[in-house]
């Protein structure tokens, strides 16, 4: 089990990073792609941003009720919501071949630069904490060749950010309580709204140039991982 040594350890003695959206890019490009090609099919006219709204909406409420024993896997959550966008505004496109795009992504990202930096120069254990199935975030972490400590997933804890059981199952695994680590991520719902949830100190990634929530508490903004790693030499 990863730990850290000596007698008076620095805060943050861990690091839970989030992944999609922080160390690698999100899959927006290809959701609005999909989007573009259920509206151009559909048997109405309707805006892609119409059907972006409601996959969205319909994936979010999905997520939201998968937990303990009624728990699915994001795949599984993926094809439904998909599935039911496409009968909703009756596109002729085949699921399973948009959702073989998405899966291929999913196992294949794109890493962000500051990402290697922020991995390669920190000393505490990082612990990176997803919403993804476990399989998909071995095939990218081995494609991508990026090292971590643990890694957490939706499915190993049964709940979906910003629910409690996947930051709980990552303090476990370490061994430490929520003021003894820090969580990044790039989601204010899921990732910032989750962890502080708990207690865990959290700084979040406006790689968009958001606004930022007046009531969010957040300990640092950044606009991407590079000034973390002078946060975290400062701490």
């Amino acid at each position: 089990m990863p730990h850290v040594q000596g007698t008076q350890p620095s805060w943050p003695q861990a690091i839970l990073v989030d992944f999609y959206g922080t160390v690698v890019e999100e899959d927006d490009q290809l959701i609005s792609q999909i989007c573009v090609e259920i509206s151009g099919t559909a048997s109405q006219q309707v805006d892609p941003r119409t059907v972006s709204a409601y996959w969205s909406a319909l994936f979010s409420d999905l997520c939201t009720a998968s937990t303990g024993h009624s728990f699915i896997t994001l795949r599984t959550l993926e094809r439904r919501s998909l599935q039911e966008t496409i009968r909703r505004f009756g596109s002729s496109m085949d699921e399973e071949a948009l959702s073989g795009r998405l899966f291929a992504y999913w196992q294949q990202p794109t890493l962000f630069p500051d990402a290697t930096v922020l991995l390669t120069e920190i000393t505490c254990p990082v612990c990176i904490v997803s919403d993804i199935d476990r399989a998909d975030i071995e095939a990218a972490i081995s494609q991508l060749g990026i090292q971590v400590d643990l890694v957490v997933t939706s499915e190993d804890a049964r709940a979906y950010k910003p629910r409690p059981e996947p930051f709980r199952l990552a303090l476990g695994l370490l061994g430490l309580t929520p003021d003894q680590v820090l969580h990044i991520g790039d989601s204010l719902t899921c990732d910032v709204a989750g962890a502080t949830s708990l207690g865990i100190p959290a700084i979040w990634v406006n790689r968009t140039g958001r606004t930022r929530p007046p009531q969010q508490r957040i300990i640092h903004e950044v606009p991407d991982l590079t000034p973390v790693v002078e946060i975290l030499a400062r701490s």
